[in-house]
């Protein structure tokens, strides 16, 4: 029954969102771990504004991860962002060229069986329009569905919000929530579903819209006598 519970909900919610301009969101995440503090990682998206079509965006991205403490580490990373015209896939002309880079703090607060994570992020933006910066905050919540911990063959729940921000008025810029779950088949790969609603006031890159959320995790240890720390999340 537990495991069919993240199947039932999603498929609730896309089915409803359907016929109401539902997009894609698709996300391949790989994340290496070179030793017990420090791992790599590269992702790469693409996302649509209609249900696999009108493509109007993708991102490539790469950083590093180092762990000070078990639940405290902190992220880089630079990345190419590219925004299209609406009505089309890769429309043009293009509305955002962007090379990112950003530094980020992540802690999290383990509570029994919820894994709860706080993201902090600054990032250096240097746009089609200029230079700009932005900071977000995210808080997520991971929980398993058998047991107390995600080890392969576990399906989860999962949910986070973020929030948006510059250092120009109005200040606030957008607001994005995500809904859903995932399983974890080996210590090495994992898959996460779900739903993203995307609030977004008054900017020129993407368009806030609703989503379908498709995303596949691979992890891999080049220490492979060590145990891999998997946790679902991504870079976006």
């Amino acid at each position: 029954m537990k495991k069919n519970v993240c199947v039932l909900f999603l498929f609730i919610v896309c089915k409803s969102l359907a016929q109401n301009g539902l997009g894609s969101w698709n996300i391949l995440n790989v994340t290496m771990k070179i030793n017990p503090k420090w791992s790599v990682f590269s992702e790469g998206q693409i996302r649509s504004l209609s249900f696999y079509n009108q493509f109007h965006y993708y991102e490539i991205k790469v950083g590093a991860t180092y762990k000070i403490k078990p639940n405290f580490s902190v992220t880089t990373g630079i990345g190419d962002y590219n925004t299209y015209s609406e009505g089309g896939n890769f429309e043009k002309p293009m509305q955002n060229n962007e090379i990112r880079t950003w530094a980020q703090v992540n802690l999290k607060n383990p509570f029994d069986y919820i894994v709860f994570e706080h993201r902090y992020r600054a990032e250096q933006r240097f746009t089609s329009y200029g230079y700009r910066n932005r900071f977000r905050y995210r808080l997520s919540a991971v929980v398993p569905l058998q047991g107390k911990k995600i080890e392969p063959k576990t399906f989860y729940l999962s949910a986070w919000n973020e929030i948006f921000f510059t250092d120009n008025e109005p200040f606030f810029e957008r607001n994005r929530l995500f809904i859903g779950g995932g399983y974890e088949f080996s210590e090495n790969i994992a898959i996460q579903t779900g739903y993203i609603h995307q609030f977004d006031y008054k900017i020129n890159d993407e368009t806030g819209r609703d989503f379908f959320n498709l995303t596949l995790l691979y992890n891999f240890d080049l220490k492979k006598k060590e145990k891999h720390d998997f946790h679902p999340s991504t870079n976006d």
